[in-house]
């Protein structure tokens, strides 16, 4: 899986995915087990946590991204050990790694719930499901009222379609 188009991807956004990716390896090959499936409702009801948490990861996300990208933008190589900026350089590199340990912290809580953080940067989940015995994933993302469109694992988020389209859904729905 991955969280962003690899052409975008900055030192944050692999941080991210690294962490997602191991996580959700695990996870995913027990929920597959265990037959954890979402409905619509059972999506929709847990929306209101996911929502908070997401947006938590969004900003978080976003914020580590643009302190990364200052400190890289440094030239390094100009600060010795008696330089008094290299020690600041050094705490804002701490800093965010420990944002980044609370980054993982939340993702571990949208995991926790069954739920698949699919972009950090943009809010885009998933709730897995099963159409007609075939897997499918409810989706959502940051700013959307609700859960209201799905896809195929293989069609991705680019893929989704309404779950108001042709006004009933199809036989096996859940709902």
């Amino acid at each position: 899986m991955s969280l962003l188009r690899s052409n975008q991807r900055g030192p944050i956004e692999t941080t991210i995915a690294i962490l997602v990716e191991r996580r959700e390896r695990n996870v995913m090959a027990a929920l597959h087990s265990s037959g954890q499936y979402f409905t619509i409702d059972e999506a929709n009801r847990m929306l209101p946590l996911v929502r908070v948490i997401v947006a938590d990861i969004v900003a978080l996300a976003s914020d580590l991204e643009d302190r990364q990208n200052r400190i890289d933008s440094l030239n390094k190589d100009q600060f010795d050990r008696d330089d008094p900026h290299s020690e600041e350089v050094r705490q804002m590199q701490q800093e965010i790694d420990d944002d980044e340990s609370r980054l993982d912290e939340y993702i571990n809580e949208l995991i926790d719930l069954g739920v698949e953080l699919q972009d950090p940067i943009s809010g885009e989940v998933d709730f897995r499901t099963q159409i007609d015995g075939q897997e499918a994933l409810f989706c959502w993302k940051l700013g959307e009222l609700d859960v209201s469109h799905w896809h195929t694992e293989t069609d991705g988020f680019s893929g989704r379609q309404s779950l108001l389209q042709g006004a009933t859904p199809p036989d096996g729905f859940p709902s």
